[in-house]
Order: C-alpha cells, then sequence, then structure tokens
C-alpha cells in the first residue's frame, strides 16, 4: 500500500535574448510550494536529522510527468529530485528525464522536503513529514505543465534551460551530456572528471561550471564548490543561481561578509527574489545586522509567504533573543499556519501559549 500525493505546476515565462529565450520563471500551485534557485546550503542550526532513534526505512517514489503540449521544441529536459532534511543537508538526490520516475530508498521516518530542480534552477520545494504510521512505500508524484506565453516580441513562448542555451562543440556536447549521465547515476567523482574536463575546454561554460559546484556541495568540498560557482558568476555575471548558490555556500563556510556581497549583486539583478533576500538576512543575522536581516527575512516572507516560511523561524529567534518574546511567538504562530504538519509543533505551540500578546 502506497501513501499517494499529487502535485500540478504551471510554467510560465517572458522575456527574449538574443537567439534563446530568457526564463524568468512564474508559477502557480494547487498546493503551496516554494520558487527557490537552490543547491542546497542553509542555515546549520536548523538541521534535524532524520530517522533518530528509529529502525524503520521508507522507500519514497514518484512519477515526474510533464505535459508538453504546448512546447514548440523538442529539446530533452531532465531534472534533478532532491530530498533535503530540514536542515537542507542534501540527504539523496537523482537526475530523471521529464516523465521519467525517482526512487529513494533506506529512508528513516522524520521531516524533510522533496525538491525539484531544471539546471540548478529550483523549481519546486515539497515539505514531507515521514511518520513512523506510513506504509514502507510512500508515493508523491509531481506533475508538470509547460504553459508558453507569448513573449515581448510577439512571437511563441516557451522555456529553454540555461544548459540548452549555452551552444557547445560536437565533443563538449557529448561531455556534458556524459557528465549527466554520472550524476544521475551517483557517480560524483567521474562526473567531477568530466566536467572538469568540459570547463578545461571551454573555461566559459557556466552551466558546467554550475553543475561543478552542485557535485562539489554534495561530495562536501565546500571550498571547491564555492570556486566553481565564483567561476560560473565570472562566466556569466547575470547568472542569477551561481551568484544565490555562492553567497549560500559562503554561509556554510562562515564567510558571512562575503555571502552578503554576492547575495547583493543577485538582488541587483532580480529584486524581488525571495531566496536571495532570505539568505542576505540570514547572512545578516550572523554578521548581529538585525535592522537589515529582519527587512531582508520580511521582503522574502512577502514574496513567497509559504516557500520562504522558515524566515518566520529566523525572525522569531532574532526576536527571542532580543527579549521580544511576544512578536517571536507571533512569528512562530505564523509559521505554523503555513507548516501545520512541523516536527517540532508541540514546542513551538508551548512557547505560544506562555507568550503570546493577549
Amino acid at each position: 500500500m502506497t501513501s499517494r500525493h499529487n502535485l500540478r505546476m504551471h510554467l510560465h515565462q517572458h522575456g527574449i535574448m538574443t537567439r534563446f529565450t530568457r526564463p524568468v520563471w512564474r508559477y502557480s500551485f494547487a498546493i503551496a510550494l516554494a520558487l527557490v534557485f537552490s543547491t542546497g546550503f542553509a542555515n546549520p542550526s536548523l538541521a534535524q536529522r532524520p530517522g533518530a532513534g528509529t529502525t524503520r526505512n521508507f522507500t519514497l517514489w514518484g512519477d515526474i510527468k510533464l505535459d508538453e503540449s504546448q512546447r514548440e521544441d523538442d529539446r530533452p529536459v531532465t531534472f534533478d529530485v532532491i530530498l533535503y532534511t530540514r536542515g537542507n543537508d542534501v540527504f539523496a538526490r537523482q537526475r530523471v528525464a521529464s516523465n521519467g520516475r525517482y526512487r529513494f530508498i533506506n529512508i528513516f521516518n522524520g521531516d524533510y522536503y522533496l525538491a525539484i530542480e531544471l539546471d540548478n534552477v529550483e523549481l519546486a520545494r515539497i515539505p514531507l513529514l515521514i511518520s513512523g504510521q506510513y506504509a514502507d512505500d510512500i508515493r508523491q508524484d509531481i506533475n508538470l505543465e509547460w504553459r508558453a506565453i507569448a513573449n515581448r516580441t510577439g512571437g511563441g513562448g516557451g522555456v529553454v534551460s540555461a544548459a540548452d542555451a549555452y551552444e557547445r562543440s560536437g565533443n563538449n556536447k557529448s561531455l556534458y551530456q556524459k557528465s549527466a549521465r554520472e550524476i544521475g547515476s551517483k557517480k560524483y567523482p567521474e562526473a567531477i572528471a568530466t566536467l572538469l574536463q568540459l570547463v578545461a575546454a571551454d573555461p566559459k561554460d557556466f552551466p558546467a561550471w554550475s553543475d561543478l559546484g552542485m557535485v562539489y556541495f554534495i561530495q562536501k568540498d565546500l571550498e571547491a564548490a564555492e570556486n566553481s560557482f565564483v567561476s560560473a558568476a565570472t562566466a556569466k555575471p547575470t547568472y542569477l543561481p551561481a551568484l544565490i548558490s555562492m553567497g549560500r555556500v559562503r554561509i556554510a563556510r562562515k564567510n558571512y561578509q562575503g555571502a552578503v556581497e554576492a547575495l547583493e549583486e543577485s538582488l541587483k539583478i532580480d529584486p524581488k527574489s525571495a531566496p536571495a533576500n532570505y539568505f542576505l538576512g540570514e547572512a545578516y543575522l550572523h554578521l548581529k545586522k538585525g535592522t537589515k536581516a529582519v527587512g531582508h527575512l520580511n521582503a522574502a516572507l512577502v514574496l513567497d509567504p509559504v516557500g520562504m516560511a522558515e524566515a518566520h523561524l529566523r525572525l522569531a529567534t532574532l526576536y527571542n533573543g532580543a527579549g521580544y518574546k511576544d512578536k517571536a511567538a507571533a512569528e512562530y504562530e505564523a509559521f505554523l499556519k503555513k507548516k501545520p504538519d512541523y516536527a517540532d509543533r508541540k514546542k513551538l505551540e508551548e512557547y505560544i501559549a506562555l507568550n503570546k500578546k493577549t
């Protein structure tokens, strides 16, 4: 018996480049999801280690279904499906073609996020609480619908990924496809070797640099990951995913001022980036610049109220430390309204009951 959930995602695009359409992503969902540019770095203090004290193993699987009826080309689309702990540590990762299937085995009960990415851009993030009461086999399908709209020139629309938009020679194209297969098979050392060969042949290949940073992160080589994201941003200074990933890995490396520099640059490119605001707020928290942190965390919540819900937790921590327990209680209450299945809900409810302003 499986536990099954369904999700529908609508993709929209605006804008145009010289030869390829430049994606600016917008989505509407049947259930609330985050639109997050991500490679998997966040505040370690939020991490919850799933499965502590349990002997149960689960299998999480599902189909990635992409309705391509409105597409105007036949370029292959490959997604990364990532299972994160609530602290944003990568628990498992698979590369799956559209209309393919992912499967994660040997998962302990606990609190997770299931994310889906296209070319290092996180399209959605689904909160998952795997309870000991679930069946061993848990199904989470993801249904995506490609919906093109007219671009500014009045022509046809459609999303073209950064990896597809970057023109490669025949040999380099083969190397990129080889690295994708290696990442999909979790052959990370081989993928690193292939991507290093590719960027040595073409140092301007920013999607390859970004993939390299992602794989280095999975291998927990944060210095190499940061250097790769720096190279991606150097090759294409307006490549937003690389800048945000650079900021996040710098937070993980406790280089908070460096994170601020990268994330502020990302907001120059897209002031309405909820993730950039969130992580900039996080960096300012570490630098003890509370006023700036509050501004950016609240901006993230305005831009993406549910996807950035954990900003409420960061604000609550800040207010509690400053002695404003009633404000902290209000943030916890707002968080629980958005994340009712939060694993530590009881603890937050106890805090709210003691400190809520009446």
